[in-house]
């Protein structure tokens, strides 16, 4: 391996690991309230967020550009306010991988949440428990095999990325071209071998990491 597909390889590890942080905190609450609340618009929001896992990654980086562009509704501010932008940066990589792999960890998630028995959450309250203590000593605890299956299936997601980050973060080499990027330009300029090594690489990451995923899943569901 070359420094090129090193590079490739440790920011694709990077953007994954740290989009995966992201989605774990944030789809691990938002799987909470609803598998637990009931609230007007619960399946509209559900909808929302699950989105990104049924529209084209372009589609879901074309929003991101609307959001997060320098002119964005979001990014002309950050923009006036630091003079910095996360365009073509390898944050907006982690941007896009956090946005395409969160449906993934709340769905999984809340499967996992829903499926805990509700005797067990009764007793908890009966017992004097608040909702933070059932959710953290008794709900949580009892549903972790299907969160941790569901933040390994993000990271696949995430290490697999391609279309919202190529719209959001560019494929600039040694900048922003992830392993997907990376095999997209190498294929596009001929180099089959090297452009195969990387796919061979990559398959056997996702496998490992969907291997780990199925083991838990499967003692959950």
């Amino acid at each position: 391996m070359d420094s090129s597909v090193i590079f490739s390889m440790r920011l694709s590890l990077q953007v994954a690991a740290v989009a995966t942080i992201f989605v774990l905190i944030f789809g691990v609450t938002v799987a909470y309230f609803l598998a637990r609340k009931n609230f007007k618009g619960k399946e509209v929001l559900d909808v929302l967020f699950t989105l990104p896992l049924v529209l084209p990654p372009t589609v879901t980086g074309y929003y991101l550009i609307i959001a997060f562009g320098r002119n964005g509704f979001i990014g002309r501010y950050l923009y006036e306010l630091t003079g910095w932008s996360i365009m073509f940066t390898w944050y907006a990589a982690v941007l896009a991988s956090f946005v395409v792999a969160l449906p993934l960890m709340i769905k999984t998630s809340r499967a996992a949440i829903e499926s805990v028995d509700k005797n067990l959450i009764n007793a908890s309250f009966t017992l004097g428990h608040t909702e933070t203590g059932t959710a953290l000593k008794v709900i949580l605890p009892l549903a972790k095999k299907g969160i941790i299956a569901g933040a390994v299936l993000s990271f696949a997601r995430a290490l697999g990325e391609f279309g919202a980050t190529l719209m959001l973060a560019g494929n600039l080499p040694g900048k922003t071209d992830t392993m997907p990027l990376a095999i997209y330009s190498l294929a596009g300029s001929g180099d089959w071998d090297k452009a195969g090594g990387m796919v061979l690489l990559l398959t056997i990451m996702a496998g490992l990491f969907l291997y780990m995923a199925n083991r838990y899943s499967r003692k959950v569901f």
